[in-house]
């Protein structure tokens, strides 16, 4: 499983870059407007820091404006993915963006015919925001495993993406049901690598190394 940062923080995402464990990016207008900085530096500044895809938004509604809007983003670096709406004119602009190479990022997606659609455009992602299906009570786990099932069933090549995820958990649900990638913030990220049980035993282990100095053993 891939794991991507949902931010748009560059002290964040070269903490999390430095570990050489993080996959990609995804921003959205509000992250980015929560940086202070203009929106073409921001995504240029995190695509020299991050090899794998930045996901950045087309916020046009037509679909010809948003392929439009998607040329003048995608061109500012090799590896940006543009998102777009999970509608009509949103599946129309994904599919001609398809045609011009443009990595696309499917977003706002909440139920399983809706998965269907979005990867029949041959996405490179397809994202499910975990976050708001689980505040109006929706079945986050039963959607995971079925749009595994849907991408599996039909041979489909788009990833599905688990998006604004809010804790560990979250995380081991979509690692059991399969989904291609999950994005998270900063502090979930470094989260995962701690255990009670892994501090206390490299504890010890620390403590038994100091004896075995005092000892004239190493």
């Amino acid at each position: 499983m891939k794991i991507f940062l949902d931010t748009a923080d560059i002290e964040s995402i070269k903490r999390a870059n430095d570990t050489g464990l993080l996959d990609g990016i995804t921003t959205n207008p509000s992250k980015i407007l929560e940086s202070g900085k203009k929106f073409h530096d921001v995504i240029k500044e995190i695509c020299k820091i991050v090899k794998g895809p930045v996901s950045a938004e087309a916020v046009a509604i037509k679909a010809e404006d948003i392929v439009k809007e998607a040329v003048i983003i995608a061109g500012l670096a090799p590896n940006i993915a543009i998102k777009v709406p999970m509608n009509p004119e949103g599946l129309k602009a994904s599919r001609m963006l398809k045609e011009k190479n443009i990595m696309v990022n499917v977003t706002m997606v909440f139920a399983p015919d809706q998965v269907l659609l979005a990867l029949k455009t041959d996405p490179a992602f397809v994202s499910i925001v975990i976050s708001r299906l689980d505040k109006i009570g929706g079945d986050v786990v039963g959607l995971m495993h079925d749009s595994v099932l849907i991408k599996e069933n039909y041979g489909f090549k788009g990833e599905i993406l688990a998006a604004s995820i809010k804790n560990r958990a979250n995380v081991i649900d979509c690692m059991r049901a399969g989904v291609d990638i999950v994005s998270l913030p900063e502090p979930i990220f470094f989260d995962m690598f701690k255990h009670p049980q892994t501090d206390q035993g490299l504890s010890e282990f620390d403590i038994a190394w100091d004896k075995l100095k005092n000892a004239g053993l190493v």
